[in-house]
């Protein structure tokens, strides 16, 4: 919005000018160009003159102060294997030494030598600008006024173009409508559904990050720092395309070309920011070929970046996104990385180097990988936390929920991504797996299968609703499992299947909680208050469209009914959906949040659940874990730029 010319700014009033003043102002007015530019190189030499060692002196995180009561010794940091942007690699140890005196003397006597030599060369400079003639002075001004022209004609041009690369086979991207009419009557609710809260945003919240559905007005979190990205047009751009809504879709797509901007003062989740716009841009570009949206993922790409200068090139957790500052979550083990975040990387910068020819993405998520083969493994099982200055495990937590569960999955993934050539990573999958069924996978007294949660050589028998996903990452694994296991592994799917949906059904609202726990009789019911909310989550719909997918079972369609019913009924306010406090509760308290993931995930999956398998066949296409399809490159004809084959 425009501020009017005439509005305070900063909360104060605009000054007037007395009647005296006026003369003043007239005559300032008059003065030509060449004398306000002598003026200015006048006042600026007299404040380099006399504040020049404010400007000249050198920056302070290159040169230490020597006025410290006690000498300090610089010796290498025994944690640091080596220097990187966001850590010297030194630490400094007091009271020791004495014998670096001299040194200390002539640093200090070559930095004053220094700042004369820059005063005096400044001090020249000026004098030079002085000596000329008014027409040397104008012509000068023509110059430097022609470059600044230059620099926005080329700003305005944008960026360097793409280059062309082939655009993989797409298919099924449309249609899917069943042949039954109840199953299509079905689908088309969640079409209605998917309207309703696009509409609600679009009326609400339109360019915030997520929408408040009862206050009615916009919402965001601190994953995207203080900006308005528009994260609910980017993450529901593929489900409005998938689900024939062209209009919001081009509604959405006008809206990025022309207000998503990634120079922005923010603070942001870098794997937050990679799922749901890398991937939701990507996965736009994929499915409508519009070129915009590869180079707006390109563009803020870019940005994520500096977030990999780290002394062991595991990223932070966080990335300003104009300053390229990173830093980990205040309450991650002592200042570590996230398994779940910096391992959920790879589909998105395998596709980047793919679109654009630059190798720096594909080396940054394959150094990931090299570094944690070489890493000792407590039972065979990951950590959830990593140092990215050390390059050590921080607390022994292993997780299929939360802070774990997409690193898994993004092994497989890759492996399927890459046409099922990238057999390293299924490798590294399987072996995973292995270790998660032998320590986390357990059967309850009541018969139910559970992924519980390693602590400390402790296996916690509770289950989160984030690790419900994994049912259907099994079954997805099942073909090309080692020892022909594929029946044991799609069983295995089944059974996680089947006791998150009685997590579901063992409450009022038919809607499953955060977590839910296997001890003192209880089974597969939340206990605490703060694991009985629902947040539009879609991680047990995911794993029903899966399992539909492998085995057509009806009970799946059937139970994915019964979850739509329950959102539509106790989720739906005039305004949206919103997450609700209580699952237990036949009157509940909504949480007054529209998340993005429900229009990108959670509606998304329930629609696939009832169309035709050829909507968006598994051959074709790979979903990240914020359900963005990517598709399958065939890459035994192509060749990754950065790859061991490319080097060869």
């Amino acid at each position: 919005m425009t501020t009017p010319a005439l509005l305070p700014l900063s909360g104060r009033r605009i000054p007037t000018l007395s009647p005296g003043a006026s003369s003043f102002t007239h005559h300032r007015a008059t003065l030509r160009l060449s004398e306000k530019f002598i003026l200015l190189l006048i006042l600026s030499a007299f404040i380099t003159l006399c504040f020049g060692a404010f400007f000249f002196l050198p920056d302070n995180s290159k040169h230490k102060r020597f006025d410290l009561g006690l000498e300090d010794v610089l010796i290498p940091h025994i944690d640091s294997p080596k220097e990187g942007k966001h850590g010297s690699g030194q630490v400094i140890i007091h009271g020791q030494g004495g014998h670096d005196e001299n040194r200390h003397r002539e640093e200090e006597e070559s930095l004053r030598n220094k700042i004369r030599a820059d005063h005096e060369r400044a001090l020249q400079e000026a004098k030079e600008k002085l000596r000329k003639s008014r027409k040397e002075l104008k012509a000068e001004i023509q110059t430097e006024k022609a470059k600044v022209i230059e620099d926005l004609k080329k700003k305005e041009a944008g960026p360097k173009p793409l280059p062309p690369v082939p655009m993989p086979k797409v298919v099924g991207v449309s249609d899917g409508e069943p042949a039954e009419a109840d199953v299509k009557e079905r689908r088309d609710k969640i079409r209605e559904m998917m309207k309703h809260a696009w509409d609600s945003y679009r009326q609400y919240g339109w360019g915030h990050n997520e929408l408040k559905p009862l206050a009615k007005k916009g919402h965001s979190t601190n994953i995207f720092g203080n900006s308005q990205l528009g994260a609910t047009i980017v993450d529901a751009l593929d489900t409005l395309y998938i689900m024939g809504l062209h209009e919001e879709f081009k509604d959405g797509q006008e809206w990025i070309e022309q207000n998503l901007d990634f120079s922005v003062n923010a603070e942001v989740s870098v794997f937050e920011v990679n799922i749901r716009f890398i991937g939701g841009l990507l996965a736009a570009y994929y499915l409508s070929g519009q070129e915009m949206f590869k180079v707006k993922a390109v563009q803020l790409a870019e940005k994520l970046l500096p977030a990999f200068n780290t002394p062991t090139g595991i990223p932070w957790a966080m990335v300003n996104l104009k300053s390229g500052v990173g830093r980990n979550w205040g309450w991650a083990s002592a200042g570590s990385s996230i398994l779940a975040e910096f391992g959920t990387l790879h589909m998105e910068f395998v596709h980047l180097t793919y679109l654009t020819g630059n190798p720096v993405y594909y080396q940054k998520v394959m150094h990931i990988r090299k570094l944690l083969a070489k890493m000792d493994r407590p039972n065979g099982l990951y950590p959830n936390y990593l140092n990215p200055r050390t390059g050590r495990w921080g607390q022994h937590h292993t997780s299929l929920g939360g802070l774990g569960d997409s690193f898994y999955e993004y092994l497989l993934k890759a492996w399927l991504m890459s046409d099922k050539t990238d057999t390293e990573a299924r490798k590294t999958y399987d072996d995973a797996i292995e270790a998660i069924e032998r320590h986390l996978i357990r059967k309850s007294n009541g018969g139910l299968t559970f992924i519980g949660e390693w602590k400390n050589g402790h296996l916690e028998r509770k289950m989160g609703h984030l690790a419900c996903f994994a049912g259907g990452m099994f079954a997805l694994g099942a073909d090309g499992s080692p020892d022909d296991k594929a029946g044991h592994y799609l069983q295995l799917g089944a059974e996680i299947a089947h006791t998150c949906h009685e997590s579901y059904d063992r409450t009022v609202l038919k809607l499953g909680p955060e977590a839910f726990k296997f001890d003192s009789g209880l089974e597969a019911v939340a206990v605490r208050q703060n694991e009985k909310y629902y947040i539009l989550r879609p991680e047990v719909i995911e794993t029903y469209w899966y399992m539909w997918r492998f085995t057509h079972d009806p009970k799946y369609r059937q139970w994915g009914w019964e979850a739509a019913k329950a959102i539509d009924k106790y989720c739906r306010v005039s305004g949206g959906f919103s997450g609700v406090k209580d699952v237990y509760s036949s009157n509940p308290t909504y949480d007054d949040v529209q998340q993005s993931f429900f229009l990108a995930e959670t509606l998304k999956y329930l629609y696939l659940l009832f169309s035709t398998d050829d909507l968006m066949p598994f051959e074709s296409w790979v979903f990240n874990t914020e359900a963005h399809p990517l598709p399958v490159l065939h890459l035994g004809n192509i060749t990754l730029p950065g790859s061991e084959n490319a080097k060869r």
